[in-house]
């Protein structure tokens, strides 16, 4: 077994109803005045001024920044900061999904650090503790409140940059099932894809660690046993409650093993097209996982066994099996079948290919790959 090493500082709070802990929450953290941000579709059914009054019902001051889009921007990270530094506020509560969370940790680094977030691009260039975030995930797919990452948009360059540190793991992190359980199933179902995805990758990615792999299998289990009942009744309890921690195990897997192809193939094609990033992992998926099969060392099986829907295998499990599952999952949850149908065109392949190998996450996956490579999975995917 080789070397590893993990650790887990946050405070997590998990379980339906544990949203109306936040005012203890800024207690411990002595926060007087708190920076909100999210996004107007949260705002306009009702969960931002659902969370408003319980801020301001502790007494706590508040400024509320709503301009957070998918695949959020360079430009709304720093007009984000400009308002938290004339506001105030001594903390950040993000509320959403990956992409306000994405903007909490970066608006945290600037406000600490100055500058613009792309000049914290890679690895390891935060130098210090950031501003205290609590991360109120309303999806089950991110796990951005477990990860030490920070995903924005360069549009100047349609590129997407990351930010990775630990130093910018939120301070707290509340995990309530309610706040999921009002989602359209299509965003259920992209966002459930996206957590499984975190996990399977984090599984079978070459930094695997048995840390990361029980995280891993108790996300795949969750996730694979609950996402199709989940997206059929999203009022369903106990699916909601499996998802939602199922998401969070995920993250903190893929925050210590990192991810591989499907990720680092993904964030290209959500650049160039603005393809929600969970639908765009979607319709990877099964063509990573035909292309990795080559190098499966017997977790394929594994996953099948997590996700499949029928209870008989014949006793004789292939890869392609595994591949076939995920395709009929995809279809089952309404996730389209190629990138040609939601847009993207071949003439920007090339381009995508040479932002892929610039992620980290191809160096981690369980296949070498060339950039010849990524562009003939673009192509059998298109």
């Amino acid at each position: 077994m080789k070397n590893f090493g993990f650790k887990i500082p946050q405070n997590i709070e998990f379980g339906m109803g544990s949203l109306q802990k936040l005012p203890q929450i800024l207690r411990q953290l002595n926060a007087e005045h708190v920076f909100l941000i999210s996004d107007r579709g949260l705002d306009a059914v009702g969960v931002v001024k659902k969370v408003q009054e319980i801020i301001t019902s502790g007494g706590v001051g508040l400024t509320t920044c709503l301009e957070v889009k998918p695949n959020p921007t360079v430009d709304i990270v720093n007009d984000a900061a400009a308002c938290y530094k004339a506001c105030g506020a001594t903390a950040i509560i993000a509320l959403g999904g990956g992409s306000p969370i994405d903007v909490a940790k970066a608006v945290g680094v600037l406000v600490n650090y100055g500058g613009s977030i792309t000049d914290y691009e890679g690895p390891n260039k935060v130098p210090g503790p950031i501003t205290p975030i609590v991360a109120i995930p309303t999806t089950a797919g991110t796990g951005s409140e477990v990860t030490a990452s920070a995903v924005i948009t360069d549009e100047a360059r349609n590129y997407k940059l990351s930010v990775i540190s630990y130093e910018m793991l939120p301070k707290y992190a509340i995990l309530d099932p309610e706040l999921i359980m009002t989602l359209p199933a299509s965003i259920a179902a992209a966002c459930g894809i996206d957590a499984l995805i975190h996990a399977l990758e984090a599984y079978l990615s070459t930094s695997a660690s048995p840390f990361t792999d029980a995280m891993a299998e108790k996300a795949m289990q969750l996730i694979g046993k609950n996402i199709r009942r989940f997206v059929a009744n999203r009022q369903d309890a106990e699916a909601a409650s499996a998802m939602m921690a199922g998401s969070n195990f995920a993250g903190i897997a893929f925050a210590w093993a990192r991810l591989g192809n499907v990720h680092a193939m993904s964030h290209p094609v959500s650049a160039f097209f603005n393809i929600p990033h969970g639908v765009a992992n979607a319709i990877l998926l099964p063509t990573v996982v035909e292309y990795n099969a080559l190098a499966d060392t017997g977790r394929y099986e594994v996953i099948y066994q997590f996700i499949r829907q029928n209870t008989h295998t014949g006793g004789c499990f292939k890869p392609e099996m595994l591949v076939a599952e995920i395709k009929e999952l995809n279809r089952t949850l309404g996730i389209p079948a190629s990138l040609s149908a939601v847009g993207v065109t071949e003439e920007s392949i090339s381009a995508m290919a040479k932002d892929v190998m610039k992620s980290g996450n191809v160096l981690v996956n369980p296949r070498q790959s060339t950039i010849n490579d990524i562009i003939r999975l673009y192509h059998q995917a298109l």
